[in-house]
């Protein structure tokens, strides 16, 4: 908005003086900026991203090798940066995606933070993570949650190093202004009864396990997390193989869920895990609202996200931004596991799906 000084040099002073003064007193004028705020759509400063495992893997044995697990680190993880978010440490604006790493024989230490936190297992065994006193077995495809607030700790009993997917919702509670961070007063803190108390309980209720559902959440909320803190690759990879059996498709999806309430495993995070199928065919071109980190945990093949080709094999990890569109194709068949915010936006209202159709495009919005 702007005044013509020849028509009138007065009002053009006036409204300089105007902007002068908005400026000195820390206020912005909407007008000025309405297009930077009221975006037609999202405008993630995270852009699309690959990281290689062929990159992470030696990086992280080096880290073994030369940095302890101690009281101030508290943990040997090597943060996902998004290029597009000027150096900060996240995958993208609202998710933390790491590779953590532990050595024969260690333990990080006991904490807890509001941040909810998940583990995606890619590698070792002898290791767990206790949470609030259950002790959970790690094997290679198995998810392991950690609520926010909840005591955790990991141990490595095995002679082997451990390598796992860390995903957290850390840069969405620091946008709340809701970080708390504590340590336990034990290095760790102390077990009780045998391991996987919760799987126990949990893991075999309900039709299908009670813990994943084909697709998607679309319906149920809920702001506890899920009592269940382990979902074992064994369930999931039998699930999957009946889905697709039973003709899925090109992309075959499940959403691990809450066995009380049949949401998502977490308030603000959902979990699910993907089946690519062999052959040509990729899937249908799809763009939701909210941020998605994948990991390759078997197989190898190509993601286009937004007209950009990302080749990826097992272990590699890559970022799809808010609204951006991506499809994936895998010749031999691949499996990915994935970590969302949509709870958070479901919640809100907010969320929003689109499946590109040549030039149609057919819209599904939940809230």
């Amino acid at each position: 908005m702007s005044v013509d000084p020849t028509a009138d040099p007065s009002a053009a002073a006036d409204l300089e003086a105007l902007y002068a003064g908005l400026d000195a007193a820390r206020l912005r004028p909407l007008w000025t900026i309405t297009d930077q705020l009221l975006t037609p759509t999202p405008r993630p400063k995270a852009v699309p991203w690959l990281w290689r495992a062929s990159e992470m893997r030696p990086l992280a044995e080096r880290a073994i090798r030369l940095v302890p697990v101690e009281r101030g680190g508290e943990r040997r993880v090597l943060s996902l940066t998004n290029p597009g978010l000027g150096g900060r440490p996240y995958a993208a604006g609202t998710l933390w995606g790491a590779l953590q790493c532990l050595g024969p024989r260690e333990s990080a230490p006991a904490h807890r933070h509001t941040p909810g936190a998940i583990r995606f297992v890619l590698e070792g065994e002898g290791v767990w993570t206790t949470v609030d006193g259950d002790s959970c077995d790690m094997r290679p495809g198995d998810l392991v949650l950690t609520p926010g607030g909840a005591w955790h700790d990991h141990t490595n009993g095995g002679d082997g190093n451990m390598f796992w997917f860390d995903g957290l919702d850390l840069p969405m509670v620091e946008a709340l202004d809701g970080v708390f961070f504590e340590a336990h007063p034990d290095f760790n803190q102390a077990a009780s009864g045998p391991h996987n108390r919760s799987e126990d309980e949990y893991a075999r209720t309900g039709p299908g396990m009670g813990t994943l559902v084909p697709g998607a959440v679309t319906d149920a909320l809920d702001p506890e997390p899920s009592p269940l803190l382990v979902y074992r690759w064994s369930d999931t990879d039998r699930r999957l193989s009946e889905l697709a059996a039973a003709g899925s498709g090109p992309l075959t999806t499940l959403e691990f869920t809450n066995p009380r309430s049949g949401a998502s495993v977490l308030p603000t995070l959902a979990c699910s895990a993907h089946r690519v199928a062999g052959g040509d065919l990729a899937s249908a071109p799809t763009r939701r609202s909210g941020n998605t980190v994948y990991v390759v945990y078997r197989g190898e093949g190509t993601s286009v996200i937004d007209g950009q080709r990302f080749d990826w094999t097992a272990g590699d990890m890559f970022v799809v931004p808010s609204w951006a569109a991506v499809e994936h194709r895998s010749g031999p068949g691949a499996d990915l596991f994935g970590l969302s915010d949509t709870p958070v936006l479901r919640a809100l209202g907010i969320y929003r799906e689109e499946t590109l159709l040549g030039p149609q495009e057919v819209t599904r919005v939940f809230g």
